[in-house]
Parts: structure tokens; sequence; C-alpha cells
């Protein structure tokens, strides 16, 4: 399980520090390519991730969590998903140890809660993402589409993901949260901070920065009270009484991190796909009422998106033993191309309609997919309309993060203008 063309292989300084621990047997450390200090030029999923998927069924690896130190990987959809659903022997609070960073103690909500904790968060959030809610965003959406596409429609190139991937789905993330579009440079420099700076002192800064716009976004909704998601954050109450600080916090930090950069992955992961692969994208332009079915297919191939688990009692899992206080990395990467549980996992199959994991599974199964789905059909559709034929640029080299999130840094795409 190696990695040859691997660019800016620094590891965080106390990823390298942490021992070993020793339950771990030397036989199950291997190197895992899938972490926040590494790139690639090349695509991830032709040979990369496809070799781990096909490695060992569990492993423990150095640097596998992004805020330090190592964890178990499991790469088998069967043993996630029983991981997912296992509160009695993993946690999931506490672990992306983001409040921690700037001397906090609020968690990610509700991804940092438990079960029955975990409950009524969910149904707090759950009526802001309903399909009936998200398809009477269609038209809005479809708007903010075509104006970004407007832009570089007749210039014949674009890259792709400066210019599409992350603004289209951060506009959207700031009108249903009711902030203001002048904020859209600013946010995706944090984001990026967030989830793709291999550098600790840069991930601590982009924490503290988010947390102290939120706080003062959420303090300017409880004294103007307005009908926008952070509205409903800033006024909600549970059991009867009003949300904490610390809960608004940490339920407007998850809608950051999770209606920005996975959404923005995923269209760069599945566009990628289509300039690579002409034969799918003329397909689709002649079947658009193919392109639901097709995104699940996307969905499944190119799952980019890890979480993490904390044991919190002794267990065994894929024959390996697991003790209080491991780390456990969560790849919906490696279990969407599970060669147990689909066919030639590695093969993009559009008309496949996979059940997948790509949103993650249980109880903490990703609350905006419905709003994802329709801003990646959205996006295919109104894309394949208005611009021709496109592919990568030649000769262009493309990089790309692997972990936590497997994303091209850049996509230039071109196509003919006449």
């Amino acid at each position: 399980m190696t990695e040859t063309m691997v660019l800016d292989a620094r590891r965080i300084a106390f990823d390298l520090e942490q021992p070993i621990p020793e339950h771990v047997p030397a036989d199950l450390v291997y190197d895992y390519p899938l972490t926040i200090a590494r790139k690639t030029t090349e695509n991830p999923f032709d040979r990369i991730i496809p070799e781990v998927a096909a490695g060992p069924i569990a492993f423990y690896a150095r640097g596998a969590v992004p805020t330090g130190g190592g964890g178990w990987v499991f790469r088998r959809a069967e043993d996630l998903r029983a991981i997912f659903k296992d509160t009695e022997h993993f946690t999931a609070r506490g672990w992306t140890s983001l409040s921690g960073l700037i001397g906090e103690s609020w968690l990610m909500t509700p991804v940092e809660y438990d079960p029955p904790e975990h409950g009524p968060f969910r149904a707090l959030l759950n009526p802001l993402f309903t399909p009936q809610r998200i398809q009477a965003l269609d038209a809005k959406v479809r708007e903010y589409v075509r104006s970004y596409i407007a832009k570089f429609q007749d210039r014949g190139q674009c890259e792709f993901m400066s210019e599409f991937a992350f603004k289209f789905p951060i506009t959207v993330f700031l009108e249903l949260m009711g902030l203001p579009h002048d904020d859209v440079d600013q946010l995706l420099v944090w984001e990026h901070g967030l989830l793709h700076e291999p550098d600790f002192d840069k991930i601590v800064q982009a924490t503290r920065s988010v947390h102290n716009y939120l706080v003062e976004k959420l303090e300017e909704r409880r004294r103007n009270p307005q009908d926008d998601f952070l509205g409903v954050v800033a006024t909600a109450e549970i059991d009867g009484r009003p949300l904490t600080l610390d809960e608004q916090i940490g339920i407007a930090f998850n809608l950051y991190t999770g209606g920005l950069d996975t959404v923005s992955t995923n269209i760069g992961l599945h566009f990628r796909h289509l300039a690579e692969n002409q034969e799918h994208q003329t397909y689709l332009r002649e079947h658009p009422e193919q392109i639901p079915l097709a995104t699940e297919e996307f969905l499944r191939a190119y799952a980019a998106v890890s979480t993490f688990r904390i044991c919190v009692k002794e267990t065994e899992v894929a024959g390996a033993r697991v003790m209080p206080g491991d780390r456990v990395v969560m790849s919906t990467t490696l279990a969407c191309r599970d060669d147990q549980k689909y066919d030639n996992p590695n093969e993009v199959r559009l008309d496949r309609g996979p059940q997948h994991d790509a949103f993650a599974f249980g109880p903490h199964r990703c609350i905006g997919m419905h709003l994802a789905r329709r801003e990646l059909h959205c996006a295919i559709e109104e894309f394949l309309k208005a611009i021709p034929q496109f592919q990568i640029e030649p000769g262009a080299t493309i990089i790309s993060t692997l972990g936590p999130m497997i994303s091209p840094e850049t996509l230039p795409l071109v196509w003919s203008v006449d």
C-alpha cells in the first residue's frame, strides 16, 4: 500500500511524534495515503484508492486523524455500518476536536452527539432540510448555477473549481443561512484552512476566525430575528429551554462545514469524471432524465469524505482489537469501493442505481443530503445545457488533496466556442 506520486508530503509534526499503541500489532501498521498532509498529481480514484480498497480489511495508520495521531482504518462497508450504529463501543463525541483547538468545549451539533442526546437536535434541524422544502428551492438554485456559468460560458474555458464548484454551493449556503453574499471569498479562505490545510497553526487560526464570525452573526439574529437558518438556530428551543450559546455555535459550525466543502468536492469530482469520460458526458446530454440516477453512481464511485469515531469500550472489529481512546477512520470512500458490496466497484456504471454510504449511515446520516442532491442535479443539468462538450485542458496538471476530503484543487476545463 504505497503511493508514488505524492506532492507536499509533509506530515503535521505531532502526527509523527505519536507512538503506535502497545496493543496494535506491528504487522497491522500500514501507510495510509488518504491524509491531510498528502496531495497527488494522479487522479486518486484511478489507482491510489483502488489499492487501499483492495488491501487489508483492517489496519492502523499514523497521521490518520487530521488534528493529530493515528487511527484504525476499516475498509469494508459492513464494518463501517456496524461502527456507525454501535454507540456502546464508539462515540461521535469530540471526534472533530475543533473546539479544543481554540480552548473551548462546544461540539459540532448534531454530528458530535450520540443517541439519545443526538435526537432532539436532529429533530430541530430536520424540518429545514425536508425534500419538499429543498424542492421549493429549485428555481433559486438554478438561478445561481446559471449566473456563474454565464460568467465564463463564452470564453471557451474556465477554472472550474474556483469559478464554479466552490462558489456555487457557498452562495446557496449564504442564502439559506441569511448571511451576506459579500462574505463568499472570506468564507472560502477559512474553509480551506479548516479542511485542507496541513499546517496546524493555520487550522487553529481558521477555526477561531469561523467561530468568531458565527458568534457575531448569531448575536445579530438574537437581536433581530429573521426567517432563515441562522435565525432558527439563534432563537430555537429544545425541551422547553433556549439553546445555549455553545449549542448554537455547534449547529452553525456544523452547517458551515457541511454546507460548503462536501458539495464543492462532489461537484469537482463528478465534473472531472465527465471531462475524462466523454461517452458518459454525451450520454447524459442525450438523456438528461438519467442525471439523478447517474448522480447516485457518481456519489458512490467518488465518495470523498472521512469522519471519525472514538472507541470508549474495548471491542473487536474485523479481527482487530480496538481499545478505549483509539480513533477510527470512517471512510465513505473505502466503503463505497467495497468489492464485497458492489460488483466491480471501480467501474462507473451510470445505470447502477446503488444503495451507497456516501452520506454516511445510521443516526448521523447527512442531514443535508437532499440539498446536496438538488445542487448536484442542477449543476450537471444546467452546465450540460449551456456548455458544449468539454474536456480537461490539454497538458494541465491537476493536484488533488487526499484527506480527509478528497478533492481536486483546480480543474481547468475547455470547450469550443462558435
